[in-house]
């Protein structure tokens, strides 16, 4: 299937590792000019990735940052993957309001001023892509700021599609599940251990789905799985899927 997007300027924020690193890393194989982001500053020098860019886009000042140092490359942006985000553990008695306020400048207010920045010239054709979490669907009562966050976030995204609908740029929300990140791997992987489950993750991950993210296909998902649903959304093949919340989660939420 042709994706169509070789030579597109693509930025995905907090692409410095993670489930971010493959998404980019994903749009740099089909052609695409692809902007890595990091909230903190690096050592170019010792650097293997070409467009790389980073500020702080949870205050204004290093959202503006990010913004000059794409426009110093590219005159618009045709893909904006807003990956960056965090939880952050807490449950309703121990979590302050500056706890609230925080996250909500990371997994919220960052996208804002993200789209603030880039939307204005982003030409017809042009795709948003959020991600979320299928804890804004089901949210559980520990973190209950990160899920209101994200939750935030979904709303936001139905907003903006009906915003930038007119203009022909598509507006999405990915929400994984579980996803198999080097932290998650190694968390799961020790409590299987104690458990008794098996000494690898391939071993084990069938228990530890059952355990901890019960869902129909018994796994979790991998980097790549959530990577190929970004970028189909942004694909030219995605041009009628608009203000949807597309669940990577293996069937674990059960909505219609």
């Amino acid at each position: 299937m042709e994706l169509e997007l070789k030579n597109k300027n693509v930025l995905v924020t907090g692409s410095n590792r993670g489930t971010g690193q493959v998404i980019a890393e994903s749009f740099v194989r089909e052609g695409a000019r692809v902007f890595f982001h990091r909230p903190e500053t690096f050592d170019r020098t010792n650097s293997t990735k070409g467009n790389l860019i980073w500020g702080d886009i949870t205050t204004d000042d290093g959202a503006d940052q990010v913004f000059q140092q794409v426009r110093e490359k590219v005159s618009h942006l045709d893909i904006l993957v807003n990956n960056y985000g965090k939880a952050s553990q807490g449950k309703w008695q121990s979590l302050s309001i500056r706890d609230w306020i925080d996250i909500y400048e990371i997994n919220t207010l960052s996208i804002v001023r993200m789209v603030q920045r880039f939307s204005t010239e982003m030409p017809v054709g042009s795709r948003i892509i959020n991600l979320g979490t299928i804890g804004s669907t089901r949210p559980n009562n520990i973190m209950p700021h990160y899920y209101s966050a994200k939750g935030a976030l979904a709303t936001l995204t139905v907003s903006l599609a009906k915003e930038l609908g007119p203009r022909g740029i598509n507006v999405n929300l990915v929400s994984p599940g579980l996803i198999k990140t080097a932290e998650v791997e190694a968390q799961y992987l020790r409590r299987a251990k104690e458990s008794g489950w098996g000494e690898d993750f391939s071993t084990a991950e069938a228990k530890i789905a059952e355990t901890f993210f019960p869902n129909p296909l018994n796994r979790i998902a991998t980097r790549e799985e959530v990577a190929d649903v970004v970028l189909f959304l942004a694909s030219a093949r995605a041009s009628f899927v608009n203000g949807q919340n597309i669940r990577v989660d293996g069937g674990a939420v059960d909505v219609v």
